[in-house]
């Protein structure tokens, strides 16, 4: 398995706490009252209002790390930010270059307010899956998928970018070519998958096989794995195996609906904050290197600030 330099510098790798945000667009949606077409939040940095938006809703939860000393991973608002949705807003070329810039740029300017020092702050270049996240009417193969997100990445790869953190990945193909396009740029990459409410992923391959077919398909390139928009009571079940290893980080959903029910959903399920921090406290005994954590759709500061308050020391 590779050992790059950037993968040894990432302090993330290390086992101490890191925080990140939550549900960026549910938030911004049902919290702040903003149109978000194609569920796209980085559309918003091409004025200073929308940016302004953006730098309060991560105003409480950088506030929360600092204050408790921990590590936070700075997210991009770029989840929409790659050329087939941005195209399809009308975005492209150099604007949608400048956005994913303009993106990155902001993270620096919220580490430096807030973690002045940089110690164990970084900056994750967001990338979001070529089709829809829940359930893809068009897959690629691994050779499309490193073409297609390869313009994102170097766009990253050339910033102030630390990482490149993918987020609901529905299948293994597309994660390969990503992790492919992130090494060939020099940047880490981090695969974060989405599972339904049987533990498995959208095409029902085992969470495990997934993550054991992206690690022989690159040679282990991936700097770690994550699990995002599920309810914990979701992927509880499958939590067995060695590949549990490479998992350092879960962003999941306040709600258990399915991703059915909340595709069709008009209101915001934003469940229990405190159980769900009692919830990621409890999986931090079950998953070896878990240690990055935070929110994905339905949650806030509030989700985050319970998580940060449950969190047990390594026993």
């Amino acid at each position: 398995m590779p050992d790059s330099r950037h993968r040894q510098q990432l302090p993330q790798l290390e086992d101490r706490l890191f925080l990140t945000d939550g549900g960026l667009e549910t938030s911004l949606i049902f919290h702040d009252g903003i149109d978000l077409p194609l569920f796209a939040s980085f559309p918003l940095l091409r004025d200073d209002e929308g940016t302004e938006a953006i730098r309060r809703y991560f105003r409480p939860y950088v506030q929360l790390a600092a204050e408790n000393g921990v590590g936070f991973v700075l997210e991009t608002p770029t989840w929409r930010a790659s050329p087939r949705w941005a195209g399809e807003l009308g975005i492209e070329g150099d604007e949608l270059d400048r956005l994913n810039r303009k993106a990155v740029a902001l993270m620096e300017g919220l580490r430096d307010e807030y973690a002045p020092e940089n110690e164990g702050w970084v900056i994750s270049g967001n990338i979001g899956p070529q089709d829809d996240g829940y359930n893809p009417q068009t897959k690629l193969s691994a050779d499309e998928a490193q073409e297609y997100h390869s313009t994102q990445i170097r766009t990253f790869a050339d910033t102030a970018a630390d990482l490149v953190t993918v987020l609901t990945m529905t299948y293994a193909d597309e994660a390969i070519g990503i992790a492919r396009a992130a090494e060939d740029a020099g940047i880490p990459a981090v695969i974060s998958f989405t599972v339904e409410t049987d533990g498995k992923l959208p095409n029902g391959q085992a969470l495990g096989e997934a993550i054991g077919e992206v690690e022989g398909a690159t040679g282990g390139s991936p700097a770690y794995y994550m699990i995002n928009c599920a309810h914990p009571t979701h992927f509880d079940g499958v939590l067995e195996g060695e590949w549990l290893e490479r998992v350092r980080g879960v962003r999941a959903n306040a709600s258990t609906r399915s991703h059915a029910e909340l595709d069709e959903a008009e209101d915001l399920d934003d469940g229990d904050p405190q159980d769900f921090g009692a919830r990621y406290a409890a999986l931090r005994g079950r998953m070896p290197a878990l240690n990055i954590v935070g929110g994905c759709c339905g949650t806030d500061h509030r989700h985050v600030t319970e998580i940060c308050s449950a969190w047990p020391a390594r026993q």
